[in-house]
């Protein structure tokens, strides 16, 4: 049945009026990122047209007009400081790290629980599976005394160790998914030509999977980025993700929310990369459930 002219033009205004919602917050947030104070407060809201300043983004990455770096130390009346950069670099260390981490350790335990058959599998999956039911807020606290014990307060260290380990039962029952929608029978055509199992787990099935690996990288990598409590609880007065020091734009005479602003439309940025920089096996990983043996 051919649609008519009027019906795809109305599909086709829907489509961007649904576009629209989702990606005009985005703008929104962006733009405060430019404007004076005056012009974030002014009633009725300015959503175009106002003037444009880069104040807000000299504050919070210590930079000058001229792109050179300015002073570190922005210290505001209420009481802030808005230098942001190496809490920036921070995030980036964090989930980078966290993420190769989880995809690295959930690679070789989806393998395995995709192909290997042992006693109490489908139990240990389901024993996965409640892990990340767990809400973090009951094992911050037992976190915190056992990194205290082991000194791995205010480190890089820790906070990786803990982000990989939140992302860990996601990525290993994603990528079971994904080794699961691999024919067994490739396996079993490898080994009878004299493949070893790590062989084939790395020269034949990995390379087949890597777009579920993508898709499974950027979800740890987000899930990383965005995480709170533990990072919160884990750290002091050192190293600190975006998400806990947008806290400290709340100062005594209010919110800075240009600044804010700032520091969010630029976290935006790494998790945008690291989506493009995988953009194709991702799309390939989404659709990997329609292979079926």
């Amino acid at each position: 049945m051919h649609q008519s002219a009027f019906t795809r033009t109305l599909r086709t205004i829907a489509g961007w009026l649904v576009v629209g919602a989702f990606f005009f917050p985005i703008y929104f947030w962006t733009s405060v990122a430019f404007r004076d104070a005056k012009d974030i407060f002014n009633w009725p809201p300015i959503f175009f047209g106002f003037q444009p300043t880069v104040r807000n983004f000299e504050q919070v990455f210590g930079i000058s007009l001229g792109f050179g770096f300015g002073s570190q130390e922005t210290v505001t009346p209420g009481g802030g400081n808005f230098y942001m950069g190496p809490r920036l670099w921070d995030s980036i260390v964090v989930a980078s790290f966290s993420t190769v981490l989880a995809i690295v350790v959930a690679t070789l335990a989806s393998y395995a629980l995709s192909r290997m058959h042992f006693r109490g599998r489908h139990e240990f999956v389901n024993w996965v599976l409640s892990t990340r039911m767990m809400p973090p807020v009951a094992v911050a606290i037992p976190m915190f005394f056992i990194f205290k014990q082991f000194n791995l307060l205010d480190t890089y260290t820790g906070v990786i160790l803990v982000h990989g380990l939140m992302n860990l039962p996601l990525a290993v029952l994603l990528l079971k998914s994904f080794f699961d929608d691999i024919p067994a029978e490739i396996d079993e055509s490898a080994l009878l030509d004299g493949a070893s199992r790590w062989t084939i787990f790395r020269r034949i099935v990995l390379p087949m999977a890597k777009g579920g690996i993508a898709a499974t990288a950027v979800l740890c990598f987000i899930f990383s980025w965005t995480e709170f409590l533990f990072v919160l609880t884990l750290t002091q007065t050192g190293l600190k993700t975006v998400p806990v020091v947008s806290s400290t734009f709340v100062t005594s005479i209010g919110t800075a929310w240009g600044n804010m602003a700032a520091l969010g439309a630029a976290a935006i940025v790494p998790a945008f990369i690291v989506i493009l920089l995988v953009q194709r096996h991702l799309v390939r990983g989404l659709t990997m459930g329609s292979l079926k043996q």
